[in-house]
C-alpha cells in the first residue's frame, strides 16, 4: 500500500533522519521524497511518499506519530487506500459560492461521486444553509472580515481525519505550512480560469480583456506555489458568441462550467485515477 508522510516543525539539523529510519527498517520502500528548508521563517517541511506491506500499516503510522511528537513536528501519516476500504473523506471549504459546493453534495447524495462529505468549512457564512440541506457539519473559521483562522482550519482538517481538502471556490489563500501539512495531493483546488494563461482573482476579465471566445475552469492540486500549472487534474470549457457580456459570461461559468470541472477533478482523484508525484500528474 502507498502511504504519505508530511512533518513540519521548526528547522534544526537531522529532523528527516529519524523518520526515514523508522520506515526503511520496516521495510518501506521510499517512492518519493521531498525537502524544504526555509532559512527566513525557520521552518523545516518534508513529505516522503512511501510503499509498504499492508500489515505495517499500524506500526509505521504509530512510530512515525510518536517521533513527531518526540521532535516537536507536526506529522501526518496517510494513505489514498486505506485498509478498512471506506469512502474518501472529504472537507469542502467554500467563502460565498454555492454552485460548485452544491455540485459535490449532489454527487455524493446521488451516489455519482465515490466519497462522504466529512465536513463544510467556510471563511464567510453564505454556505451555512447549504452544508444544513445536506446535514454535513459546518465550522465557520472567519472573522468579521473574512480573514481565515487557518489553525483552526488544520485542527479542524485532523479532528474530522479527512484525505481530501476541496477548495470550492475557497477565496483565501492557504498559508504555506498549510499546504505542507496536506501536501501530496490531497489539497484540490477550483480556479475560476485556464491555468497557466489566465491565473490570479480575476480570470475572467482578464480573458475578457484579450478578447476571448473560450472561457474555462481548472480543477488542480495545491502546492505551494499559487495557481501553478504543473498540477492540472481537469480543465473544462465553453464558448460565447461575440459581444457577449463578461456579466453572462461569469454567470455561465459560475452556474454550469466551474461546478462541472470541480466534480469531475474530484472524481479522477477520489477513484485513484490519477495522483501527484514530485509536482506533477501522473496516472495512477
Amino acid at each position: 500500500m502507498e502511504i504519505v508522510v508530511t512533518a513540519v516543525g521548526p528547522d534544526n539539523v537531522g529532523l528527516a533522519d529519524p523518520i526515514i529510519h523508522e520506515v526503511t527498517s520496516q521495510g518501506a520502500s521510499i517512492a518519493e521524497i521531498q525537502m524544504y528548508d526555509h532559512d527566513e521563517a525557520a521552518v523545516f517541511a518534508m513529505l516522503c511518499r512511501l510503499k509498504i506491506s499492508q500489515e505495517r500499516w499500524a506500526s509505521v503510522k504509530s512510530r512515525v506519530l510518536e517521533i513527531g511528537r518526540e521532535k516537536g513536528l507536526s506529522v501526518r501519516v496517510w494513505t489514498p487506500t486505506p485498509t478498512d476500504g471506506r469512502k474518501a473523506r472529504l472537507a469542502i471549504c467554500t467563502t460565498y459560492q454555492e454552485s460548485t459546493p452544491r455540485a459535490i453534495l449532489q454527487a455524493i447524495r446521488d451516489g455519482k461521486l465515490n466519497a462522504e462529505a466529512t465536513v463544510m468549512i467556510g471563511n464567510r457564512k453564505k454556505c451555512e444553509k447549504l452544508a444544513a440541506e445536506f446535514k454535513v457539519p459546518w465550522h465557520n473559521i472567519g472573522d468579521a472580515d473574512g480573514q481565515a483562522d487557518d489553525d483552526n482550519l488544520v485542527q479542524l482538517l485532523d479532528q474530522y481525519d479527512v484525505d481530501y481538502v476541496i477548495l470550492a471556490r475557497y477565496m483565501r489563500i492557504l498559508q504555506p505550512d498549510t499546504c505542507w501539512k496536506f501536501a501530496g495531493g490531497r489539497i484540490i483546488n477550483l480556479h475560476h480560469g485556464l491555468l497557466p494563461s489566465f491565473p490570479g482573482f480575476k480570470p475572467y476579465h482578464d480573458a475578457y480583456q484579450s478578447r476571448m471566445l473560450t472561457y474555462g475552469a481548472t480543477c488542480h492540486f495545491i502546492v505551494p506555489e499559487l495557481d501553478a500549472g504543473n498540477q492540472t487534474i481537469y480543465q473544462s470549457t465553453f464558448n460565447v458568441l461575440p459581444g457577449t457580456s463578461i456579466e453572462e459570461i461569469v454567470r455561465i461559468g459560475q452556474e454550469s462550467n466551474e461546478p462541472a470541472c470541480l466534480l469531475e477533478g474530484v472524481r479522477r482523484v477520489v477513484d485513484l485515477e490519477v495522483k501527484l508525484h514530485f509536482h506533477r500528474i501522473i496516472a495512477s
